[in-house]
């Protein structure tokens, strides 16, 4: 298991982060997967997204800081969760995105680097995103 994370400033309000950062919209930003459907449970939300031959259930909850998701079931990896906080910072907000992924393969040395890597990617690009449509 590895742990990764990716932060940024963006010159928006706390209110204007949390209202951009929706289920959908934070699959959307990461940019790997397709938003399929989004489904509004008693726990919070489920997101199936997929890509090339592969589905995801992405099961999100809203806590006293932000969002959090974890993957349920089956999916690409055997363990991903992902938390995101948002704070006032100098007349924005600072965004801090954090996950913890598995690969669940054999070599783990090897193989959870090279998803941490690729999750390190996916954080950035989102942060990236969630600036541009608000700021």
């Amino acid at each position: 298991m590895r742990e990764v994370s990716a932060s940024r400033f963006v010159r928006a309000t706390p209110a204007t982060v949390e209202r951009a950062l929706t289920p959908r919209s934070l699959v959307e930003y990461e940019g790997s997967f397709t938003v399929y459907e989004v489904e509004d449970t008693d726990e919070g939300w489920l997101v199936i997204a997929g890509s090339r031959g592969v589905e995801l259930a992405l099961a999100f909850e809203l806590d006293g800081e932000g969002l959090t998701y974890e993957q349920r079931g089956d999916g690409p990896l055997e363990t991903l969760e992902t938390t995101i906080t948002y704070e006032p910072k100098d007349q924005g907000t600072s965004v801090r995105m954090r996950s913890r992924v598995s690969a669940g393969l054999p070599l783990a040395s090897l193989t959870d680097r090279v998803a941490a890597w690729k999750r390190r990617g996916e954080l950035r690009r989102a942060l990236s995103r969630l600036a541009a449509d608000v700021e």
